[in-house]
């Protein structure tokens, strides 16, 4: 088994159900556990602002799919919410990305773990950091809790 870390957010409908409705997909798959899953965090769009604030978490998953494997899981999940992908960076009922794969550096056509621009966004790294502080990104050699930064726009949603 393999302990990766996805990355959710949604900003369309029912944002807090799409997440949960989606991990509950993921972990009913047989190949992955759903270990940990953080706080919900509201956050503001990147990129393309002119759209609703997202919901983020991030999950700890152990998985025996590979690396492209779980990215096509995430990417099943998605089309059954009925994600569309209209506008680059745009409104989406749900989004998974494949945080961290183990201590795998992996660059292909399809994937690249870690997530290339994860350690700059704080809806990924702070909700990242309340269940792996200790974990090490490979490309830093850094544990999470050492990256992340305090960003007042990311904020704690719910209880």
């Amino acid at each position: 088994m393999v302990d990766a870390y996805l990355g959710l957010g949604g900003n369309i409908g029912n944002r807090e159900m799409q997440i949960n409705e989606a991990i509950a997909q993921l972990d009913q798959h047989a190949q992955i556990d759903v270990v940990a899953v953080s706080p919900m965090y509201e956050t503001k769009p990147v990129g393309y602002v002119e759209q609703p604030d997202f919901l983020n978490v991030c999950v700890h998953v152990q998985t025996t799919l590979s690396a492209t494997e779980l990215l096509d899981i995430g990417l099943e999940v998605e089309a059954a919410l009925h994600r569309v992908r209209d506008v680059r960076w745009g409104p989406r009922t749900i989004d998974i990305d494949v945080l961290l794969y183990g201590q795998d550096v992996i660059e292909t056509e399809r994937v690249t773990v870690p997530h290339p621009r994860m350690t700059e966004r704080a809806f990924v790294m702070i909700p990242l950091n309340d269940i792996a502080p200790d974990v090490i990104e490979p490309r830093s050699g850094k544990a999470i809790h050492t990256l992340v930064k305090p960003d007042e726009t990311v904020i704690r949603y719910g209880k």
